[in-house]
């Protein structure tokens, strides 16, 4: 990481955030120099991947002035309260395995998450190496009946094989890892950044986050081309923001259905003659599907 040597009497200047640490971030130029910096007016309205105009206002020190259009934007549960994740995103990778045991909600979520954003995802199976009762490779063929694109990996059984099939998805493009802790992310990271411990540990020290380094979101430019986020200190993804309308869209067992309900703004949850409910009712919508998107659909009228 090349330390920012911009004059201070230069113009204001482009650059990306690459790491962000509540309203501390790093800033990378064009010219691929990194600058610590601050928002203009203390706001929090940055997030890692944004695009961004910002001053020199010391020699490595800039001020972040204003932020450009994003053309994605994600978001993340913290508590009751629904906050910025990262912008600019083209693809999520849901990491999960067998070990240990891997929470499906947690992985459909992230599918409602990144539809709503209108962002590509792919459901990534770790540590198959590891599945011995079958229930993580179930798992996966029951996404792919959803039209969810998936792989099936073993980062350290197979590591040759996973980089190259993972290089093959991110390439020239800007990704997103997200998954629970212990299913193998950050070994599934090492492998397309050699050096991300070692990029992690300079961006902290920028940052000075001392022993906090978990929870701080980076940005990598990959070596294959295209670049990977990061975010260790993610529990869930941030649905309060979706129109009840657009989450059953997110469903697509429930799409065949919608627009047939007797009302137009039918819930889907204990209105009259509701087409979706009657898919449930035939069995063409999973039990435990339902009950996931009424868990959502219910939590918005509280």
């Amino acid at each position: 990481m090349r330390t920012a040597a911009r004059s201070v009497d230069a113009a204001d200047f482009d650059a990306r955030v690459v790491a962000t640490f509540g309203r501390q971030f790093l800033i990378e130029d064009d010219g691929g120099a990194v600058w610590s910096a601050t928002r203009r007016g203390k706001k929090g309205d940055v997030v890692v991947g944004d695009l961004v105009r910002a001053h020199a206002s010391a020699p490595g020190l800039a001020r972040i002035e204003t932020l450009k259009p994003r053309r994605s934007l994600l978001f993340r549960a913290e508590g009751y309260r629904v906050k910025e994740l990262a912008a600019n995103i083209d693809l999520v990778l849901l990491v999960y395995a067998a070990r240990p045991t891997f929470n499906r909600w947690f992985v459909w979520k992230a599918l409602v998450a990144a539809y709503a954003a209108g962002i590509e995802a792919v459901a990534v199976q770790n540590k198959t190496d590891l599945d011995e009762d079958g229930e993580a490779a179930a798992f996966r063929r029951s996404l792919e009946q959803l039209g969810v694109a998936t792989l099936a990996l073993s980062a350290k059984a197979e590591p040759e094989r996973t980089r190259a099939a993972l290089t093959a998805v991110v390439r020239d493009r800007a990704s997103l890892f997200v998954g629970q802790s212990g299913m193998g992310k950050s070994t599934l990271l090492n492998l397309l950044v050699p050096d991300a411990g070692a990029r992690t540990q300079e961006y902290s020290q920028r940052l000075d986050l001392g022993k906090q380094t978990t929870t701080a979101s980076r940005w990598f430019d990959l070596p294959c081309s295209g670049s990977i986020v990061d975010t260790p200190g993610f529990q869930e993804f941030g649905l309060a923001n979706v129109p009840i309308g657009q989450l059953a869209e997110s469903f697509p067992e429930f799409r065949p259905a919608l627009g047939q309900c007797r009302f137009l703004d039918c819930r889907h949850l204990a209105e009259p003659d509701c087409a979706v409910r009657k898919l449930v009712d035939q069995g063409a919508v999973a039990a435990d599907r339902f009950a996931f998107y009424r868990s959502l659909a219910e939590a918005r009228l509280l």
